[in-house]
This record gives C-alpha cells, structure tokens and sequence, in this order.
C-alpha cells in the first residue's frame, strides 16, 4: 500500500510503526442460541500497535474484538472451525497490510484507504474455501485494527479518541466519505467529545435462556442469577432484549408474553413502573407480513407487553439487494425498525432508508471508522440509533460502550458478556466496576475517561 496517499501529510497524522495480534479462547458461562444456532465459547482478537507522528513520537495502542464468526460469517456448508480458521488467516493478511501502509494519516483516512485491500485479502483467500468470506466478517476481523489505532491516535494527542474529529485533526470533512450533502460538515459535529455520565443496559434474554424458575434444569452455581427474574432484581433491569426464532410465530410470541410475564410481577415487587424491550429476530423472520402479524397479536393479547417494545431489530434477511420485496415501511409504523447485519457501508444505510427501514444498530466489531461515519449518517437522516453488542468482554465493551457513551441520540446500551462470559472480564470489572457488574440498570459510562478509547492506559 506504500505510495497511496489520502491527503497532504499533516504534522498531527500518525505512520503505522509495529502491528501485533494475537487470541484469547473462552467457554461460555451458558449458551447462547442466535440465528437457530446455539454458540458455547469465544475467540476474541487483540491487536497492539505503535505509530509516530512526523516529529517521531510513537505511541502504542490497543484493540480486542469477538471474532464472532456464527454470526459475521454464518455457513451451511463450512464448520465452526473452518469459519474461525478463514478469519484468523484474514487476520493474517489484515496485519500485514496494515502494517506495509506507508503513509501518515488520520485513522479514519487509513481505514478509508485499507478497507478495499482488506477486502481483496478476504475475495484472495475465499478463492479456496467452500463459501467466501462475507464483507460482514471481514469487517469485524479489522475492527480490532482499527480500534488499536484510533486508541494510540488519541492517545499521541493527549485527548480522548472521540474528541479527534474535529477539522484541528481531519483533513477531510463529511463529503469526503459520505456525499456532498455532507460538505462542510465534521465528524465533531455528531460525536460528543465526553460519554453521558451513565446509561441504560440491555439485558439479554437468549432463546435458550430460562425464563421461569422451573426451565432451570442444570444450575450453574457461580452465584449469578440463573433465570431472567433473579437477573432484573440482581441487575436492576430496565431494558430487555428477547431473542426471538423468527420461523415458529407461535413461539415467538409465547416467548414475548412470558418474558412480559415475568417482567410484570418482578417489576412490581421492586416497584419499578416503566420498562423496555427490544426484539431481535437475527433476520429470521420469512417475510415483514410474519413480523407485522406477530406484533398485532401481540398488541391485542398483551397492549402493555407491545407499548414496551423500544424498537425491532433486522427481521428479515441481510442481503437487502436479494430481498427488496421485504420492505418495511407498514412495519415500522408500529415500531422502529433498525438494520443490524445489514449494515456494512453507506449504500446498505440509504438501500434500507428507501424499504422503509427507520433506524440503524452500530456496532463497535464493524470499525471505529464505520460505525461514527454511519452514525453521523444516521443522525443527520433523523434516523433510530441503538448500539449492540458481540457478547463483548473487556476491552471490546469499553470500545462498545464507549461507542453509544458518545454518539448523542443513542439511548442504552447492551453488554451482555456479564451474563454468557464473566471469565473474560476478569480484571477488567475490577478496573471498570461500574461498566461490568450493574446493579441498579445503569452503566457507568463516566468511567471512560481515559485517553484513546478509554480501555488501557
């Protein structure tokens, strides 16, 4: 990549010096079940890097991210392992990539000038395997990257990651990446350069997860909560997201009512009078007619259980191109409707502006670059924001988090690795108590306050 060059050097661009990456394996506490596939354990990517500026100061940084492969690169013909392997080999490509560019640069205009190249690695290495490797996965293979030079840019200008958007560091402004619409506008203006002090945390209850006290069948016994009405006194819930099947309707809105159910009678004993939902359907759902059906039975079984639904999340598949019969307009008029899987670059946002979706889910595993470009996107179409997660442990929630700490119109947010992953927190919830171990239904995103992306000094 040497020679590609993104804008006239200036004094406050940083050089990629060093780039390292290496992996930690972990078991889940329990399952989690998520697009008809029941997932065990994690591989988390953690990425070291040092740059310069002009002047020679280096800095390092650090990235980590699930590689999430069940859900970036979901195969009916390939294995577990085999999509984990095509990852980790990408990995390999990505590093060296990352590593060969040249150039100094904002890392917005790095990831600008790289995201193509990391994309020829992925269609190079596809050429051998039984299906290719999706944009998706590649994106959360260089999140990671991406991540861990946003950390050291902050970090070498002595300021917070989200406080370097601003035209004093970028060389281009909003039109450069997103359309003319955008000409004079920055990046500054739709990021808050500090994280609201706290937030609203989104609980999930997964579609194996016991509801009812009698579906625990094997306890686990570490002293967390085993069932979704110990979880909202122990945590203090306020916002709950249901996994949903999206091919048994029935199911689906059993599911729903028994979580309301069970919601009701905790919440009154805590004398907590209003809370929220949010339904995830992993793109399962057949057509928009099962989802539209669905929430209307809902409405007339339970109006109470329906009005507490904050918004649905990608109902039906994530090729918008393949799948342009399913809009959402009729949809959405009952309830924001956000695309999740879909989103992977500007095109995929206006396709699903024009079927009628109303909202858009960031996500920390698609890039630091991506997901603040698609948020200023979002925010200036006046369009839903939410921010989910990947089972995110340690410094990937710091990153996750401080994500919709500082995007303004994001209200809540998710961070479930507390519930399937502890084990991977370990030390982090020591360092972060008020991020990790929630007891009052709130997120302590003051705690990200330190330079670069807030995780490691």
């Amino acid at each position: 990549m040497a020679g590609v060059l993104v804008a006239a050097p200036r004094t406050t661009d940083i050089r990629i010096k060093e780039v390292r990456h290496s992996y930690e394996n972990y078991m889940y506490r329990t399952p989690i079940k998520f697009g008809g596939t029941v997932l065990d354990r994690v591989t988390l990517i953690n990425v070291d890097v040092v740059v310069a500026l002009p002047n020679g100061k280096t800095q390092r940084g650090f990235g980590s991210m699930p590689l999430g492969n069940i859900w970036a690169y979901p195969s009916k013909t390939m294995s577990y392992d085999e999509t984990l392997g095509a990852m980790k080999e990408l990995a390999d490509r990505i590093r060296k990539i990352t590593a060969d560019y040249n150039e100094t640069a904002h890392p917005v205009d790095i990831n600008h000038v790289l995201e193509p190249a990391y994309l020829k690695a992925a269609a190079e290495i596809s050429k051998k395997l039984k299906e290719p490797i999706p944009k998706l996965a590649t994106l959360v293979v260089a999140s990671a990257f991406d991540a861990a030079i946003h950390d050291a840019f902050g970090k070498i200008h002595n300021r917070s990651t989200y406080a370097t958007y601003g035209p004093d560091l970028m060389a281009h402004d909003l039109s450069h990446y997103l359309g003319k619409e955008f000409k004079g506008e920055y990046l500054q203006q739709y990021v808050n350069k500090t994280p609201k002090p706290a937030m609203p945390l989104y609980h999930l209850v997964g579609a194996v997860d016991p509801v009812f006290p009698e579906e625990v069948k094997k306890p686990v016994g570490d002293g967390l909560p085993e069932h979704l009405a110990e979880w909202i006194v122990y945590s203090g819930l306020t916002h709950i997201k249901i996994k949903l099947n999206g091919e048994d309707l029935k199911w689906d809105l059993e599911r729903i009512l028994a979580v309301n159910k069970v919601a009701e009678a905790t919440q009154a004993k805590r004398k907590v009078a209003k809370w929220y939902y949010s339904l995830d359907f992993n793109e399962k759902c057949p057509n928009v007619g099962y989802l539209i059906d669905m929430l209307r039975q809902l409405k007339q079984k339970s109006p109470a259980g329906f009005e507490r639904i904050q918004y649905i999340e990608q109902p039906t598949k994530r090729d918008l191109k393949a799948d342009r019969a399913n809009v959402m307009h009729e949809a959405a008029k009952l309830r924001p409707v956000v695309i999740d899987e879909s989103l992977t670059e500007l095109e995929s946002l206006l396709l699903a502006r024009e079927m009628g979706y109303t909202g858009a889910a960031l996500k920390a595993c698609k890039g630091q670059a991506q997901a603040l470009l698609m948020a200023a996107a979002a925010q200036k179409f006046k369009m839903f924001l939410c921010v989910q997660d990947l089972t995110c442990p340690g410094a990937s929630l710091i990153h996750s988090a401080g994500i919709a700490a500082h995007v303004p119109t994001v209200a809540a947010i998710e961070a479930n690795s507390r519930q399937y992953c502890p084990a991977a927190n370990k030390g982090w919830d020591k360092k972060f108590p008020g991020m990790f171990d929630i007891r009052d239904g709130l997120c302590r995103t003051s705690q990200i306050l330190k330079l670069g992306l807030g995780a490691v000094a």
